[in-house]
């Protein structure tokens, strides 16, 4: 399968990628930054390339934009970045999460399932996923 080009972040900590996804404007590359703030590194801002390798989804940045991140009001920035990641977890910040306590959300990335979290206007959402990457969610 060829690598599909989405529009989207992508940050990684502890060996496990983030996909931030939503409409410009929405907010990825600040939630980002604010995970890069935490500890996370970059892997590529505003446009991802996906690849599928034995079922897992595999993400990294377009030569052209590597090391890059749009900060808004400040300008674009150079950043240290990983040069791919596992996807472990898809950001969703179109929609808002309506449960305190959600079911647990998948979404499909190149044919594969990947764990999803919605998290517009939620302001501890860096912080929570953060804490869902370096460590689990319970069932």
């Amino acid at each position: 399968m060829p690598p599909v080009l989405m529009h989207a972040s992508c940050v990684a900590i502890s060996g496990r990628g983030l996909l931030i996804i939503g409409p410009s404007g929405s907010g990825k590359s600040a939630l980002a930054l604010d995970l890069m703030a935490l500890g996370a590194r970059l892997v590529a801002d505003d446009q991802t390339e996906l690849t599928l390798h034995d079922k897992t989804v595999i993400a990294r940045c377009p030569p052209a934009l590597h090391g890059l991140i749009e900060a808004r009001g400040v300008g674009i920035l150079t950043a240290p970045t990983l040069p791919e990641t596992t996807i472990a977890l898809v950001a969703d910040l179109s929609q808002r999460e309506p449960d305190r306590l959600p079911p647990h959300r998948k979404t499909l990335l190149l044919g594969q399932e990947v764990d999803l979290v919605l998290g517009q206007g939620n302001p501890h959402f860096p912080s929570a996923v953060l804490c869902y990457l370096t460590g689990s969610r319970q069932a």
